[in-house]
């Protein structure tokens, strides 16, 4: 058992520097080694096909370690590779203490978690605690009779008291959580799939489970946990009924239950506090009151709040506004800006890629967009999130049938709104710009058939895309957006200003341009971002007096007395004199 460096909890992972996160250093408060990571997510499935079977595995991770370490990211967070039936690619776990037999053996995960750490790369293991499979033994065990030890692991509803009150399921293709189950005649409830039951964490045994499938890992060298839907974990166990409609507003109701705080603060007793590790949890509540009660220091419960408001501003097929988009970065900025930490990112396995979503995935400005947008994610103050492929600018992949589509969020969703009858044509719009599956294509690696990443059948198609769209054609040229990525990791890793930095919106009415600066004691930039797919313009103040350009997207920049012309999607990140 090692001895704590570092009591954590919540959404974070990050590298590898200081080993004490209350240190102080002049103009710094609270200097912390997670605070000062970028995180890399891989979706193992998509990643690397090492043996030919079409699905992507751990030593396919293992063959591209100096390619990740090459990038300057310092932590690997991994989407779960626990045994799983895969009714939710892995989201439903069957054993917490095997490794799906499609990713390899655990003697090839000891040799991942090795080589990471000969590399000063840290890794995440993805936990999903708020529900498991039904495939697991304490849920077969728990549906085979009333009197059953395992009963109480899962929220059971007798059928002899009636219907239980709606609850609305993410996956469900009928939209309802309970399912009815013959075995013993009672429902069982599921925030997820039919085959997702969720775990009764009022139950003291079913938490013990938890900490002990923690310390199991934890003992094996694991750096730190990512805690899925873990806000939802504690429930009103009476379900008492919901207004009409509160699905709309699904994280008020369904997060934060009435003894959350509890059970972060008894799994910091119970694991955390006793390892040399750190838990990161999705979901930070419906306020901001609720991200704080999650991460300020003197809670002693999580670090870092990973919010869903940035990445829900887009969804539907109108996209975003940029007012918009400064107004929900901005407010969460101001709100932490003396107390807590918040993650920064636009992209994950639950969302479209960042390019087609954020950007313009057009032959004429995606590799623009795509650098600016990644430059955004690297200036802002916060702990950046980068999702594979991101760091090539991979976009969305054009599906047209829904035969297409591996994502039961998809199948399901579709399902559903056939059943209610929806336009069927506008569904299967939002489906290709807003599906999951867009963000779960494999990586593109070469131009070679299936872009290098499996000599098999991919599980989900290679975008056709990838002879243009690859690392290997981007690795050697200086002006790819994979290079501009790795110069832009190396820069914020050589400043403090870039992590730690006071943030300052400017000219918050500009609707092209996101402007804003970064201040550390006598230090001070200006990061310059356009929007749009035309050429924009701001005014600087005198206070805005460049000095030098320490990043640029393009050859040139314009600047005439402070009137500044930015090109499309232009980004420039300026030291100013100070």
């Amino acid at each position: 058992m090692k001895k704590l460096l570092i009591p954590i909890l919540l959404i974070i992972m990050l590298c590898s520097c200081s080993n004490n996160p209350k240190q102080k250093t002049a103009g710094i408060p609270n200097k912390a080694w997670w605070k000062e990571g970028v995180i890399y997510q891989i979706y193992p499935r998509s990643f690397k096909d090492s043996d030919g079977d079409g699905v992507g595995d751990l030593k396919g991770i293992i063959e591209e370690l100096d390619y990740i370490k090459s990038l300057g990211v310092t932590m690997l967070w991994l989407n779960p590779i626990y045994a799983s039936p895969n009714d939710d690619n892995g989201y439903d776990i069957s054993d917490y203490r095997a490794i799906m037999k499609e990713f390899g053996t655990m003697e090839d995960f000891d040799l991942l978690l090795k080589e990471m750490h000969q590399r000063d790369l840290k890794f995440v293991m993805d936990v999903v605690v708020n529900h498991s499979s039904d495939e697991h033994e304490w849920f077969k065990q728990s549906r085979s009779s009333r009197d059953n030890p395992y009963r109480d692991y899962y929220h059971w509803w007798p059928a002899e008291k009636g219907k239980p009150n709606y609850r609305w399921s993410f996956f469900d293709e009928k939209g309802e959580a309970w399912k009815y189950d013959s075995i013993t005649d009672a429902y069982y409830l599921h925030y997820f799939s039919q085959k997702q039951p969720d775990l009764n964490w009022e139950n003291p045994k079913v938490r013990q489970e938890v900490y002990d499938i923690m310390k199991f890992w934890a003992d094996k060298g694991v750096d730190g946990f990512r805690l899925d839907a873990f806000q939802f974990a504690s429930k009103d166990t009476t379900f008492p009924a919901l207004p009409e409609g509160y699905q709309k507003n699904i994280i008020k109701y369904y997060g934060m239950g009435p003894n959350l705080h509890s059970y972060l603060r008894e799994m910091y007793d119970e694991v955390l506090s006793k390892y040399e590790v750190f838990a990161v949890s999705e979901g930070a509540g419906s306020t901001l009151e609720d991200a704080h009660a999650l991460v300020d220091e003197d809670r002693k419960e999580l670090q870092m709040a990973y919010h869903f408001e940035s990445v829900d501003m887009v969804n539907s097929l109108e996209g975003y506004t940029l007012p918009q988009f400064k107004q929900v970065f901005t407010k969460w900025d101001t709100s932490f800006a003396e107390k807590g930490w918040i993650s920064i990112f636009l992209s994950n396995h639950d969302a479209a890629r960042i390019v087609s979503r954020f950007g313009n995935d057009s032959p004429e400005f995606r590799e623009a967009s795509a650098k600016m947008l990644n430059t955004f994610l690297l200036s802002m103050r916060g702990t950046p999130y980068i999702y594979y492929g991101d760091e090539i600018g991979m976009t969305n992949i054009n599906f047209d049938s829904i035969s297409q589509y591996k994502d039961i969020a998809a199948i399901n969703g579709y399902k559903k709104a056939l059943s209610d009858r929806e336009d069927m044509d506008l569904f299967m719009k939002k489906l290709n710009f807003l599906s999951r599956d867009n963000g779960r294509t494999p990586m593109q690696w070469n131009p070679s058939i299936h872009a290098g990443f499996t000599t098999g059948i991919p599980w989900l198609p290679v975008n056709d895309n990838y002879k243009d769209i690859n690392v290997a054609n981007e690795q050697n040229n200086p002006n790819s957006i994979l290079n501009h990525f790795k110069n832009m990791v190396k820069i914020r890793k050589e400043n403090d200003l870039l992590i730690y930095g006071a943030y300052q919106m400017l000219d918050a009415e500009n609707k092209d341009i996101y402007a804003f600066t970064r201040t550390l004691d006598n230090k001070k930039m200006l990061v310059l971002l356009n929007f749009t797919d035309h050429d924009s313009s701001i005014k600087l103040s005198e206070n805005e007096n460049i000095e030098s350009i320490l990043i640029n997207n393009y050859t040139d920049f314009t600047n005439e007395n402070g009137d500044v012309n930015l090109k499309p999607y232009q980004a420039v990140i300026c030291e100013l004199k100070y």
